[in-house]
């Protein structure tokens, strides 16, 4: 590899698409893109394992040149392997093209150009990584697209042997310290079927979803509402999916609605958001039950953590700043690992029919990472 342009390019035409959903291909799995990291990384020094977190879908674990019983502070360097689907893109999704001073394909900004200049910090300072301050491994998760398998085993198996782990996210490169929790919910109703001619003889289900999403939308909101953080704003709930029935002319007896509840530190501090939620459907006494709920918690790492000056001190052109998407920096603040999410790109250009990262903030990426592997001083 020549520069980062080039891992980068290599990176985003190894497919691993995340399964869960609609992948838009069957090239899913993180299996492929750990494998070649695996060598990649171990052909240069680095004493790689890869940990399987469900079959053929591992955490890779490379930790850094150097004593395996050294006793120096140690930190990882922290992507995720998985990328979101590619159903719907408009640019070959595997294809890494570099155009208009841009690399283009899924992952370039969420989160392989992150990976990518993490990885290149890392090798700029391939021959002093062994003696410098401040141990840096480098760890890649899967699934954090979905339900975050790899950071949740990671921090159950790992959160003791580290002191510190900066997750690769697109962030324009300032430190996202703060993130909301979200709350996905399957709300799911029941009634009897029967002919549409005789409406009287059956239950609807689909009204049943229909008045209890009425009732979160009028009465759930504005409890939510009183939960709001300084930086993050308020908790917010979106319906996203409705589904029920199966013809115009038989009554439904099953509907189901999946909402989405993002959510500040604040909210967490009274409970489970998923408690909360059962609670306001028993007290209302609404006819959904959850059938299916995944919960995140939010993340707060303090201001003063002495890990964020030190990595303000190398950089402190980078701004202390919140957002309300999740990631893996979540689970492994929950689990003990203090975090943060950091790398570069814009967000805004993650999930897109047509992702690219300028080559521009790669290299800046790549320069960022060089320069905070060298200079991190305890």
């Amino acid at each position: 590899m020549n520069c980062v342009s080039d891992l980068l390019q290599r990176l985003i035409r190894i497919p691993s698409v995340n399964p869960d959903g609609d992948p838009g291909t069957d090239q899913c799995g993180e299996g492929e893109i750990a494998e070649w990291l695996g060598n990649f990384l171990g052909d240069r020094g680095f004493n790689v394992t890869a940990e399987q977190v469900e079959p053929g879908r591992p955490n890779l674990i490379a930790r850094s040149p150097g004593s395996l019983t050294d006793s120096r502070p140690r930190i990882l360097l922290g992507p995720h392997l998985d990328t979101v689907g590619v159903g719907g893109m408009t640019i070959d999704p595997f294809g890494g093209v570099i155009h208009d001073e841009k690399i283009w394909g899924r992952g370039a900004s969420d989160t392989k150009g992150p990976m990518a200049s993490m990885i290149w910090g890392l090798l700029s300072n391939l021959d002093r990584l062994a003696d410098l301050p401040v141990a840096v491994d480098f760890v890649a998760f899967m699934s954090e697209e979905s339900d975050q398998f790899g950071s949740k085993h990671f921090a159950s198996n790992h959160a003791e042997d580290y002191d510190f782990a900066i997750a690769g996210e697109p962030t324009e490169l300032d430190i996202v310290h703060v993130t909301k929790g979200s709350l996905w919910a399957t709300l799911e109703t029941t009634g009897i079927s029967g002919h549409s001619s005789q409406p009287e003889a059956g239950e609807n289900a689909i009204l049943k979803i229909v008045d209890t999403i009425a009732v979160l939308d009028d009465a759930l909101k504005p409890l939510l509402a009183e939960f709001t953080h300084a930086i993050l704003g308020p908790a917010t709930l979106n319906v996203g999916i409705i589904q029920g029935g199966t013809r115009a002319n038989i009554i439904p007896d099953r509907a189901t609605a999946q909402i989405d509840i993002r959510y500040p530190p604040s909210l967490a501090q009274t409970g489970t958001a998923t408690k909360m939620l059962e609670d306001f459907l028993a007290t209302k006494n609404l006819p959904a039950k959850i059938s299916l709920s995944a919960d995140n918690p939010p993340m707060e790492l303090s201001e003063d953590n002495p890990w964020l000056s030190r990595i303000r001190a190398v950089h402190p052109s980078s701004a202390l700043i919140g957002a309300p998407w999740f990631s893996d920096a979540a689970h492994l603040n929950a689990g003990g690992l203090p975090a943060i999410c950091l790398g570069p790109g814009s967000i805004k250009q993650a999930h897109t029919k047509d992702e690219f990262i300028s080559i521009a903030d790669l290299e800046s990426g790549a320069a960022y990472f060089t320069d905070l592997v060298s200079r991190l001083e305890v």
